[in-house]
């Protein structure tokens, strides 16, 4: 059975990245051996959507989208414009190394983790 997911971020800058997730992001981590750090991530959710080709995207979920960017420009993340979608507010973020992730604050319905 599935009992989880593991997201990769590919980046010339992993020392930085790593740091970023750690104290800006306030994210756990574990030493898999040598400073590979695997980080415990909130709970997930999975969608599918049509799409052309196949791929898959990784974005983060805020509950205060301007409070976020906010807390996070103050750590040293920088930001895109906000666009508002039919599912919820969403923003670029850009972490230290150049990485984008992408977040936003969800106006879906979310599914919990029991039902």
């Amino acid at each position: 059975m599935i009992i989880g997911a593991h997201a990769i971020i590919y980046t010339q800058h992993a020392d930085e990245a790593r740091a970023f997730l750690g104290d800006a992001l306030g994210l756990r981590s574990v030493d898999a051996g040598d400073g590979w750090l695997i980080f415990a991530l909130p709970p997930a959710e999975l969608a599918v959507h049509p799409g052309e080709e196949p791929r898959h995207e990784l974005y983060l979920l805020c509950d205060d989208i301007a409070r976020t960017i906010a807390e996070l420009e103050a750590k040293g993340a920088s930001f895109g414009p906000v666009s508002e979608q039919s599912w919820g507010r969403l923003v670029t973020m850009t972490i230290p190394g150049g990485t984008e992730l992408q977040i936003y604050e969800p106006s879906h319905p979310r599914p919990t983790a029991d039902g």
